[in-house]
């Protein structure tokens, strides 16, 4: 898994590498705007993942995730904070991404 020094670096290259669809958090799922899809955590796979901390504050804390769905041919990145400022999820959520 390649090494990247800041978030930025890390997104850049995940889209370079065919990773082009952007995700969000949707509490029980992972969205999908542009493509009118909402993936439920059996519906996608976590590809690789890459945590960044701010270099003044250690609370700005962030996660990247490269997401793949065979089913519905996606790839695309999701960003999220994690540590004090996560997003709220639903259990089986936190349980899919936890495992990164």
């Amino acid at each position: 898994m390649p090494a990247y020094s800041t978030l930025s670096e890390a997104v850049n290259d995940l889209q370079r590498r065919g990773y082009t669809d952007d995700l969000q958090l949707g509490g029980h799922c992972v969205v999908c705007d542009a493509r009118g899809l909402s993936l439920d955590p059996e519906e996608f796979q976590i590809d690789e993942f890459h945590r960044f901390e701010g270099n003044s504050d250690p609370e700005d804390q962030s996660i990247v995730y490269a997401i793949s769905s065979a089913k519905h041919g996606l790839k695309g990145v999701l960003v999220n904070a994690y540590g004090p400022d996560a997003s709220s999820m639903t259990q089986e959520m936190v349980r899919k991404l936890a495992t990164h």
